[in-house]
């Protein structure tokens, strides 16, 4: 499988399949495709891999698109003003995805929910409770709301995030809640009660345009009540 990344803010990946290649995505993300590619809808592992994609923000079936006869052609597009991002995925360089994030990926990828163990994480994390575990071995492509922005952490070396700024980090990382320290700085800084810390070793990726942080500056600006 070979692949191109076009366009910006807006992006689309294109991908060019070998007659008998395959690539899975979660419906409503191809954008175009050559005739010859055919598609299959499929629990892809069963009722309960289905059920644990369907928590971590992705619906119960997957497609499953096959070239046949010859070299196909398929694209995917981004659903939001962001950026699309390959990733090699092999054993033991699982990814850990936010929650929504997958977009498409090679038939020999498997996408799974990851819920953080973290007890902070889980009762206070909000969207970082529930994650997606991307396994297998092959290219998968996510979407992040934003540009991106990378680091690399050293073991026992942190970084502290906005949880809705965490896009993605290799499965090697951990990250727990931390509380905001000070009542002045919880009550009048803007940022919340709770903050989320990465700890190395590992990647993360961080977006800086998180939907949610859109939707909350657009609100403001929404009509309410009945009038």
């Amino acid at each position: 499988m070979k692949y191109d990344i076009l366009g910006n803010t807006l992006p689309v990946v294109v991908c060019t399949l070998a007659d008998g290649e395959s690539m899975i995505n979660e419906g409503g993300s191809m954008s175009w495709m050559s005739p010859n590619m055919h598609m299959e809808t499929t629990s892809n592992g069963g009722a309960g891999k289905a059920i644990g994609r369907m928590f971590a923000g992705e619906r119960l079936f997957q497609n499953i698109y096959t070239a046949q006869g010859g070299q196909g052609m398929i694209a995917f597009a981004s659903s939001f003003p962001g950026s699309i991002k390959p990733f090699e995925i092999a054993p033991g360089k699982e990814i850990i995805f936010q929650k929504s994030a997958f977009l498409a990926g090679e038939a020999t990828v498997q996408l799974s929910v990851h819920f953080n163990k973290k007890l902070g994480a889980g009762l206070f994390g909000g969207e970082g409770f529930i994650l997606q575990k991307v396994s297998g071995s092959g290219i998968a492509f996510a979407e992040f709301d934003g540009h991106v922005v990378e680091y690399d952490l050293a073991a026992g070396q942190q970084i502290v995030v906005d949880t809705g700024h965490l896009a993605a980090m290799d499965s090697t990382c951990s990250m727990d809640i931390q509380t905001v320290k000070g009542v002045k700085n919880v009550l009048f800084g803007g940022e919340g009660l709770f903050l989320t810390s990465i700890t190395g070793p590992g990647r993360v990726w961080l977006q800086t345009m998180p939907l949610s942080n859109v939707a909350g500056a657009l609100r403001r600006y929404l009509p309410t009540g009945n009038g």
